[in-house]
C-alpha cells in the first residue's frame, strides 16, 4: 500500500444528534461519532479498513486519480452555522 493516500471525507451533523462521516471514494465507507473529532477518527480507522480488505481498490483508485484528491475538513464555524 502507497505510504500516503489522501481522500475527500464528508462530516454531517446530524438531527437526532452526533455526526456522521462518509468517503465518497471508497463506495460504502461511512461511519459516525458522538462529536466531530470523534466521527473524524471513526471514518480513518474504517478507511485504513477499507482498504485492507480490499486492496483492489487501490489499483482502481490509481486508474481513476482519485489518490489525488483532497481531503476535505469541515471547520468548526462550518457546522456550527448550520451548513
Amino acid at each position: 500500500m502507497p505510504e500516503r493516500m489522501k481522500f475527500t471525507v464528508v462530516l454531517r451533523r446530524e438531527e437526532d444528534g452526533g455526526y456522521s462521516a462518509q468517503c465518497p471514494e471508497l463506495p460504502g465507507c461511512v461511519s459516525e461519532g458522538d462529536t466531530w473529532e470523534e466521527a473524524l477518527e471513526n471514518i480513518k480507522e474504517d478507511i485504513l479498513g477499507y482498504l485492507e480488505a480490499f486492496p483492489e481498490e487501490i489499483e482502481k483508485l490509481k486508474e481513476e486519480e482519485a489518490v489525488g484528491a483532497v481531503v476535505r475538513e469541515a471547520s468548526r464555524s462550518f457546522l456550527a452555522r448550520g451548513c
